[in-house]
């Protein structure tokens, strides 16, 4: 196994430390802030002596390369960007708090998404329609990284994948920004300018998350190891499960404990930094 380890404040010592931690002096570094060691073996103490120092750190199998890659997916919001676009709407609608607050129990899978979704969704009934253009232009950030991430995708041939339990309005104009393959995400009801608290069609949830995950994959021929998917809240787990590598991004614990590897303190570029 290749251990991986990364963070914004990672010295040499401390990767010469970890090394010796997990039996290796095979030690390569991958950028500035980030080290690969080869011949790794796990050893208990390396995840406390990592978390303790904002370290992310990763076992990915020898011989994994970005370059074979055929397709990457990930999340939306507070993935691929740094804000949950209906919590900002909801301050837009002076209700922040109450849908911030089921947002957050629908990630940390207490409350059924769909259910969770709903709910949110018709707390914005009567918000302007003009109120979406206000997040996208003013608050609407890409996460550190991301940019590095597409760039290498794009670079190795890599279809990118948006899958959000967000809304169209967002990962549509995201898509022809950043030149992504394909989206899946909800949209909302909209009629005389305003939104009305509904959705039209089907509810993007786990389970459609995963299916579109599958079906692009099975187009592009994809096995199993071939594939990567990014999430941090539960309805992105279906998904992140049939990936070859899933990574859990500054993700709720229900969420990291699932996944091959968890980046709590580094950028999208460390996913990059994962493969060889």
């Amino acid at each position: 196994m290749n251990l991986v380890i990364q963070g914004p404040e990672l010295q040499q010592a401390q990767a010469d430390e970890i090394a010796r931690l997990s039996g290796t002096t095979r030690i390569e570094p991958v950028s500035k802030r980030a080290f690969r060691l080869r011949n790794a073996v796990r050893n208990d103490s390396v995840g406390p002596y990592c978390e303790q120092r904002r370290i992310d750190y990763a076992f990915i199998p020898e011989g994994r390369r970005f370059a074979d890659l055929k397709l990457l997916a990930m999340d939306v919001d507070s993935t691929l960007i740094t804000i949950e676009c209906i919590d900002e709407l909801g301050e837009l609608a002076g209700k922040k708090a109450e849908i911030a607050g089921v947002t957050a129990q629908a990630m940390r899978g207490e409350i059924e998404y769909r259910e969770s979704l709903r709910r949110r969704v018709a707390a914005l009934a009567g918000l302007a329609e003009t109120s979406l253009n206000t997040v996208y232009e003013e608050r609407l950030k890409l996460t550190p990284g991301a940019d590095t991430l597409i760039a290498a995708c794009n670079k190795h041939g890599v279809k990118l994948l948006l899958v959000s339990g967000g809304f169209t309005f967002f990962t549509e104009r995201l898509k022809a920004r950043l030149g992504i393959d394909h989206t899946l995400s909800n949209v909302l009801e909209v009629k005389g300018g305003k939104l009305t608290g509904a959705l039209v069609g089907d509810i993007v949830d786990a389970d459609a998350k995963m299916k579109r995950f599958l079906q692009i994959g099975a187009q592009l021929g994809a096995r199993k190891e071939h594939t990567v998917a990014i999430g941090d809240g539960a309805n992105d787990l279906k998904m992140m499960n049939q990936a070859g590598i899933s990574v859990a991004f500054r993700a709720k614990p229900v969420v990291r404990a699932q996944a091959t590897c968890a980046l709590n303190w580094s950028g999208l570029d460390a996913v990059v930094n994962l493969l060889e």
